[in-house]
């Protein structure tokens, strides 16, 4: 579902081969290569759809500040506050909990980085960078405050980009939250079973990746649609 009203507010270029249940538009689309979906035809001019995760709150930065250790080749994190954002290298454990990311994070290359029950809240207009060489598997709680939402972009932050990326056993299990970003989702993964959910500004996809929709085992409500009400003479 696309709330903009460009022209073009969804669109498939180059070798791109989409399968979906529908492709829904406030807008209008573009379709460079047939897309394959289950609905008789795709709907533009649509009502725009209402912000899935307006309701959530935002976190509370805490003290004292946390700290990636740069020079251990394997540690566990605790979640709080990382004042000087994340830089992620060798084999790193996220405990379950929040995280909040006052500067930006980074997976560099050949990480291992691997939490369950986690939500990591990307404060202002900071972003996530993720190495197409490392592996990273994450997923969201399933219960409580943030279930469901492994990311999730500040509300007040500006005009950015985040890239998640890695390598094809590479799992992110739950929603990618940024209302004011745009996401690339480049890898050639999706969540466990395909449970990722994207909601942003714009997003951008490349490579092969399968997304459900409803995945309520594991902590993520659905996400309609909106309706459209057409009047027909």
């Amino acid at each position: 579902m696309s709330d903009s009203i460009a022209s073009d507010a969804i669109k498939t270029q180059g070798s791109a081969v989409l399968k979906a249940d529908c492709l829904i538009t406030v807008g209008g689309m573009v379709l460079n290569n047939p897309a394959t979906t289950v609905c008789k035809s795709n709907i533009t001019r649509a009502l725009p759809a209402a912000d899935p995760f307006s309701g959530l709150a935002t976190p509370t930065a805490g003290n004292p500040c946390k700290n990636v250790n740069g020079n251990k080749t394997s540690q566990t994190l605790q979640p709080g506050t990382y004042c000087s954002g994340m830089s992620l290298s060798g084999n790193v454990t996220l405990q379950p909990g929040v995280y909040v990311v006052q500067g930006g994070m980074k997976v560099n290359a050949n990480a291992v980085v691997a939490g369950s029950g986690v939500t990591i809240f990307m404060a202002g207009s900071n972003t996530v960078s993720m190495n197409g060489n490392a592996k990273v598997t994450l997923s969201a709680p399933t219960s409580g405050a943030y279930s469901g939402v492994l990311f999730y972009g500040d509300r007040t932050g500006t005009a950015a980009q985040s890239t998640f990326n890695g390598t094809a056993d590479s799992l992110l299990t739950g929603a990618i939250y940024f209302p004011r970003q745009q996401v690339n989702y480049l890898g050639n993964f999706s969540g466990n079973g395909g449970c990722t959910q994207v909601v942003a500004d714009t997003i951008q996809w490349s490579g092969s990746t399968t997304i459900k929709q409803n995945c309520k085992g594991l902590g993520m409500d659905d996400i309609p649609a909106a309706l459209s009400v057409q009047l027909v003479e």
